[in-house]
């Protein structure tokens, strides 16, 4: 078999082997059957809460074990398509050959994420929270331009956005700013964001035009429903209220409208300031900590699984996720996964989905990869 079609076939060997391997593949097919059986019995449905989980979890893995044998499938017809062709002489059919695997090997990668976004609350909505790290006007301009990123990705992906709170720097950028992306999975593919990000580049605000390397952190969180029940005491919360900045008009920028809740035993600090109402950015604002907590616990979790986490750590060198460097060169380069893009334009512009599918695989394989950063 030429080369082009081999390396399409290892690309969706690849990805079936982690499908089935996420999976669990022959647990997934007993409860499978399990599921089939409740679902059958008419008990369950008295319990319309039961029955809905009850339909979602056997609705995704139907979904996932129907996409694996339909791949596995194609692919055992597509590559003795070829064969066949190979040995007719007949280069036109096994032109077509090549080009089905091509567009199986897309359709293996797509799969195969969707597959991966089956956490407890991938399918959510997700709070974005962006900080400037040390170094002034140049952090804060590197954190304003990763809140344009995560906008753009998020409009590429048909989620809408809100902003929940920001804080503008003094002559360019943002000190801090809250997204909120709502849409199908939000969190599932954002929650591999979360880190420290460098910036590498010649300084527009620099006269000598030196070369400056900034840093800004990423926080990623779920939304979480009225159903998921988190726990903590009011006593334990310290809440302040303070003037809003930014656009709204005089009586927001004239009351103590935005507030401010710090979850003491933790250090957890939210806020909000989008709503002319306290009242309601102090709605906001619990929902901001409910969430933050259940993301606390849901990383507790997987560090105690030995999984990829994402945690919040010093924003500065040894700490980044990813470099992004514009000059001398121009490459992104995620030091989780060793993805590599030479075209920062468009991750800056939102072009993500790489990163995220890489840094998605890895949580489920667990394989480090020794990736040195960029200069």
């Amino acid at each position: 078999m030429r080369a082009e079609a081999q390396a399409h076939v290892d690309k969706i060997n690849d990805a079936l082997s982690l499908l089935r391997r996420f999976l669990d593949w022959d647990r997934a097919l007993r409860r499978l059957d399990e599921l089939n059986a409740r679902v059958e019995d008419q008990a369950l449905w008295n319990d319309p809460k039961a029955a809905q989980e009850v339909m979602r979890e056997r609705r995704r893995l139907d979904e996932a074990i129907t996409a694996t044998r339909t791949i596995e499938r194609d692919l055992a017809d597509t590559v003795e398509l070829i064969e066949m062709a190979d040995e007719e002489g007949d280069v036109e059919m096994a032109d077509e050959g090549v080009a089905n695997l091509a567009e199986l090997a897309k359709r293996a990668d797509h799969d195969k994420v969707q597959a991966l976004l089956s956490g407890e609350a991938d399918a959510n909505d997700t709070y974005i929270e962006i900080n400037a790290g040390a170094g002034g006007t140049e952090s804060q301009d590197w954190a304003g331009m990763l809140q344009r990123m995560y906008t753009r990705w998020a409009e590429r992906r048909g989620l809408k956005v809100e902003l929940v709170d920001q804080h503008s720097g003094e002559q360019a950028g943002i000190k801090s700013a809250t997204l909120l992306l709502k849409g199908e999975n939000a969190y599932g593919f954002a929650k591999t964001e979360g880190g420290v990000h460098r910036l590498v580049r010649i300084s527009p605000y620099d006269s000598a035009a030196r070369r400056h390397t900034s840093f800004a952190s990423v926080w990623v969180y779920p939304v979480i429903d009225d159903n998921i029940e988190v726990e903590y005491n009011e006593s334990d919360l310290r809440i302040d209220t303070y003037r809003a900045s930014g656009a709204g008009g005089q009586h927001i920028n004239t009351t103590d409208s935005a507030v401010r809740i710090t979850h003491i035993p933790t250090g957890i600090v939210v806020q909000c300031q989008n709503q002319r109402s306290q009242h309601k950015n102090k709605a906001e604002a619990y929902n901001q900590l409910r969430a933050r907590l259940y993301e606390r616990e849901l990383a507790i979790r997987e560090a105690e699984a030995n999984a990829e986490n994402a945690t919040k750590t010093d924003i500065g060198w040894g700490h980044q996720i990813r470099s992004y460097v514009l000059q001398p060169y121009q490459m992104v380069k995620d030091l989780r996964t060793g993805v590599v893009s030479t075209a920062p334009g468009d991750v800056l512009d939102g072009a993500l989905d790489p990163f995220m599918a890489a840094a998605l695989s890895q949580r489920v394989t667990g394989e480090k990869v020794d990736v040195e950063d960029v200069d």
